[in-house]
C-alpha cells in the first residue's frame, strides 16, 4: 500500500525559513516526480514546486522562485522543500505530490498535508 507523509510543518515569523519532508514508501518511486502543492483557506490548491525523477530538473511557480528550493533522496523516496524569506501569504496547508505521467493522465499520490503558518 502505497503511503505518503509529510513533515517539518509549523509556526514560523515572516522572513523565516522552514523545511519540509515528505516520504513515499510502498512501491518503488525512480521514476515519479515529486513535489508541493499548496492550499490556503477558501481558495483553490496551487502548485509551488516539483523536481523530476531524475533529479536533474525543478519547476517553482512564479510566487515562490528565489525564496524556495525543492529537493530529492531517491534512494530514500524523499523529497524536501526548503522555504527561506517566508511571507505571511505563504500560509497554507503543503501537500506532497507524487506522481508518474500516464499515456492518458497521471498516476497521482497525495500525503495529507503539514500546515505552514507564517505570522506578522
Amino acid at each position: 500500500q502505497v503511503q505518503v507523509a509529510e513533515s517539518g510543518g509549523g509556526l514560523v515569523q515572516a522572513g523565516g525559513s522552514l523545511r519540509l519532508s515528505c516520504a513515499a514508501s510502498g512501491r518503488s518511486f525512480s521514476r515519479y516526480d515529486m513535489g508541493w502543492y499548496r492550499q490556503a483557506p477558501g481558495k483553490e490548491r496551487e502548485f509551488v514546486a516539483v523536481i523530476r525523477w531524475s533529479g536533474s530538473t525543478t519547476n517553482y511557480a512564479d510566487s515562490v522562485k528565489g525564496r524556495f528550493t525543492v529537493s530529492r533522496d531517491s534512494a530514500k523516496n524523499t523529497v524536501y522543500l526548503q522555504m527561506s524569506s517566508l511571507k505571511t501569504e505563504d500560509t497554507a496547508i503543503y501537500i506532497c505530490n507524487v506522481r508518474r505521467p500516464l499515456s492518458i493522465g497521471f498516476e497521482d499520490y497525495w500525503g495529507k498535508g503539514t500546515q505552514v503558518t507564517v505570522s506578522s
